[in-house]
């Protein structure tokens, strides 16, 4: 639940209410496996290396995967890494888990033709879009069932997984919440967290996003929501700590603005936890997976691709709370986990995505007025 992935991704919001370190010396990486004819850091789909089985076969050859920035606790990744691995009998690197997206395509660029070099990204819309050129295309086996609203036509990224802009809170330490403006309140001093900077991380950019909504403010309009936390910061109750498992769980952090499957997988260790979608501010966002054009493993990074959008992997998201992408094709087919997409937290009032265009308006506003608000 530490800061991760830069800005909010674009989506349509229809579908959504449905539904690094210093540069070590350099190694030289592996040359690309062939199969099926078609070298593996070219191959666009799973024919290009003959069957499925092919791919397993020249994704064991090399044996590892390279994550990064995926903590165990955001969108259930611990069990989609596990499950992988043993699965296929993989191991997977994870590196950097609390990185920002900046950070994953820093990581890239420093470790650039060596074996510790990230195979995948997930990344957030800003990052992304700005670094395609970086990005292999591929088209996994279940391209189809998602939304072209959702995908790149060249098969260069891919949505994964999204959800909703939230308030977590402990309610035996404070009030019930049913409006951004209550954090305002006596009560909420020194308790109100923000997961990360929103300058830098998804979560935080969409938290302040959320605020200028619920102030007036709109996509194209963030300064209602900086003023929020200025005022917020004013009043003491703005706490100028990232927050954590460990940081909630010990009562450091007993309110947290963030995703809402991050806040509501918090439910499952502080039985007080109550996660809130404020109808006045619903703002949803994806995040996009796409595979590094460098990738030391070129086949297993395919693999996991395929691995993350069957209905298992999509499943494995659902259950850590995100909305998988594929959610509407496998509702329609009845492989969705029914009782985990019931579980999903309830979200009212109209759901507002902010666009690329939006996106960088607002994050000039914020490179130029942020750390101003809250020092």
């Amino acid at each position: 639940m530490k800061i991760r992935h830069s800005l909010v991704a674009a989506a349509a919001a229809a579908s959504l209410a449905l539904t690094a370190c210093a540069a070590p010396e350099k190694e030289k990486a592996d040359d690309d496996g062939g199969a099926g004819g078609v070298a593996a850091a070219k191959a666009t789909s799973v024919a290009d290396f003959g069957t499925f089985d092919d791919l397993v076969k020249a994704a064991q050859a090399e044996g590892e995967l390279n994550v990064i920035a995926l903590p165990e606790d955001w969108a259930n990744y611990g069990e989609i890494i596990e499950e992988f691995s043993e699965k296929y009998g993989i191991k997977v690197n994870s590196a950097q888990p609390d990185a920002s997206s900046q950070e994953e395509i820093n990581a890239a660029d420093q470790l650039k033709g060596t074996k510790r070099a990230p195979d995948v990204f997930d990344l957030g819309q800003a990052v992304a879009l700005a670094n395609t050129a970086k990005f292999a295309p591929y088209k996994v086996q279940t391209w189809d069932d998602v939304p072209d609203a959702f995908k790149a036509s060249d098969g260069l990224w891919i949505n994964d997984y999204g959800g909703y802009m939230s308030i977590g809170y402990d309610s035996s330490v404070v009030p019930d919440v049913t409006s951004v403006k209550d954090l305002l309140k006596p009560e909420f001093k020194g308790k109100v967290a923000l997961n990360g900077d929103p300058t830098q991380a998804g979560a935080a950019f969409s938290g302040v996003v959320m605020a200028s909504l619920a102030n007036g403010g709109s996509a194209d309009d963030i300064k209602p929501g900086v003023d929020f936390f200025a005022d917020l910061k004013k009043a003491g109750n703005f706490l100028p700590l990232d927050p954590t498992p460990a940081t909630i769980e010990s009562g450091q952090t007993p309110v947290v603005i963030d995703w809402d499957y991050n806040n509501a997988a918090i439910a499952d260790e502080v039985d007080t936890w109550k996660t809130v979608v404020v109808p006045e501010a619903a703002v949803a966002g994806y995040y996009f997976q796409a595979i590094n054009a460098d990738a030391p493993h070129p086949a297993a990074a395919r693999l996991w691709q395929e691995f993350l959008y069957s209905d298992e992997g999509q499943n494995l998201y659902l259950e850590g709370g995100a909305r998988p992408v594929r959610a509407d094709a496998m509702v329609e087919s009845g492989t969705i986990d029914a009782e985990d997409w019931a579980a999903l937290p309830q979200v009212s009032g109209e759901p507002v995505v902010v666009t690329d265009e939006q996106t960088a308006k607002l994050g000039e506003y914020l490179a130029a007025n942020w750390a101003k608000a809250i020092r």
